[in-house]
């Protein structure tokens, strides 16, 4: 690719890969359903193994329902939290405790992408799918961060049942989305660790 190309594609998707944030705090503003429909149909873009397309989604915009999800999960993650720094993990969550602390962020709206476990790349399918939405989200203009403290939680029976999973289906990428409440500042990032380049 010559430089006029790089330039060129730096006004497209590159633009919106280095716009995309993590976004931690949402204004209360609903989305619409064409809004969710749209994130949706990106997310079906994304590549796939085997053509297998495994993705199946939930879509949770009831506050009460999410306040409810947010109080099962914290406990649960953070024992998993303490169970892996018992084993030499150094990361700390202590903010979870706090009971008016809620894992959304106060999000208006959750999109679970769930699977069957049919081969052993439909983990990876479901976040590419989950990463296609979060840059569908950034491209118009909303906000979007990974949920993976909730995992655990949304795959309890019970919770299962709740929302709608059969049983043979595992929640795998949790993703809220919504429109940011204030400037998200950008975070650094590192530079490739490059462990081989053979030309």
């Amino acid at each position: 690719m010559n430089e006029r190309s790089m330039q060129h594609s730096d006004k497209g998707i590159l633009k919106t890969i280095h716009a995309r944030h993590s976004v931690r705090a949402y204004a209360s503003t609903p989305l619409d359903s064409a809004t969710i429909q749209t994130l949706l149909d990106a997310s079906m873009q994304a590549p796939t193994a085997m053509h297998e397309e495994p993705w199946a989604f939930v879509v949770v915009q009831d506050h009460a329902l999410l306040q409810h999800l947010s109080d099962l999960a914290k406990p649960i993650f953070i024992e998993e939290v303490r169970h892996r720094n018992a084993q030499g993990a150094s990361h700390s969550f202590e903010h979870f405790i706090r009971p008016d602390f809620n894992i959304f962020h106060g999000a208006p709206a959750l999109i679970i992408i769930c699977a069957k476990p049919m081969s052993p790349f439909v983990a990876a399918d479901c976040w590419l799918a989950a990463e296609n939405l979060m840059l569908a989200a950034s491209a118009i203009g909303l906000g979007s961060c990974v949920i993976g403290s909730a995992v655990a939680a949304l795959n309890i029976h019970k919770v299962k049942t709740e929302l709608g999973i059969p049983d043979e289906y595992s929640a795998i990428a949790p993703v809220v989305v919504g429109v940011p409440s204030g400037e998200t500042p950008a975070t650094s990032k590192k530079e490739p660790l490059i462990l081989s380049w053979k030309k």
